[in-house]
């Protein structure tokens, strides 16, 4: 944890205890007192849940993602966007070793596996994977990289995320070697994420299409 995340937390903590002090000393009711810890805490997180959900700018995700080390399932965003060997497979032990369902790891190993490209692991995570649209995404991954496009671009709609149909649609273009056409979806995928997924998608066409992210205001 970050030094001064950590300072941030004990000096709001200690306002909350002085606050709710204050308001049981003059007489508030346990209901009002319980209702103000509740604000206080959701106003705590509300810059985590920005960064994580809406943020755009790709200097503050990387930020936010470096100081994230103590969260693995976050943290592992940075590494694999960045492709730092020596600490992916640390990652995913930790988070192997933190969920035991195959329902909580799928994603995690979804990710990883195509981060290693062993399509394989995968295959093996898909149909573990509860979040429909992600479950469709990794399924369209699959068809394109066993060469099968036409199936892959008739499994779009089943995807109801706009970044993400426009990802797979850079993919694909991008694998039939017409990066014009792979360039403009990538930058349509980019207008369209915020927040975490965002910043791996920058990453990842700064190595494979750096002529999507030209010209981008962030």
């Amino acid at each position: 944890m970050m030094v001064g995340s950590l300072r941030f937390k004990i000096i709001f903590y200690i306002g909350v205890f002085v606050l709710t002090f204050l308001m049981a000393s003059r007489g508030y009711s346990t209901l009002h007192i319980a209702a103000t810890v509740v604000v206080a805490g959701s106003l705590a997180f509300l810059p985590y849940v920005y960064a994580l959900l809406i943020e755009k700018r790709i200097d503050r995700l990387e930020t936010f993602l470096r100081k994230q080390k103590g969260n693995p399932a976050i943290y592992i965003n940075y590494v694999l966007a960045n492709k730092l060997e020596d600490e992916a497979s640390s990652i995913m032990a930790q988070l192997i070793r933190k969920y035991k369902e195959p329902n909580k790891q799928a994603l995690f190993k979804a990710a990883y596996g195509l981060y290693r490209k062993d399509m394989n692991a995968v295959r093996e995570a898909v149909p573990y994977i509860r979040l429909s649209n992600y479950r469709a995404y990794y399924e369209v991954i699959l068809l394109v990289e066993d060469g099968r496009s036409d199936q892959a671009l008739g499994a779009l709609d089943a995807i109801k995320r706009p970044w993400m149909r426009s990802a797979l649609m850079a993919e694909i273009e991008l694998r039939a070697g017409r990066h014009d056409a792979a360039s403009q979806h990538a930058r349509e995928a980019l207008r369209a994420v915020r927040g975490v997924h965002r910043y791996v998608m920058y990453k990842e066409y700064e190595r494979l299409l750096p002529q999507s992210i030209a010209g981008l205001s962030y």
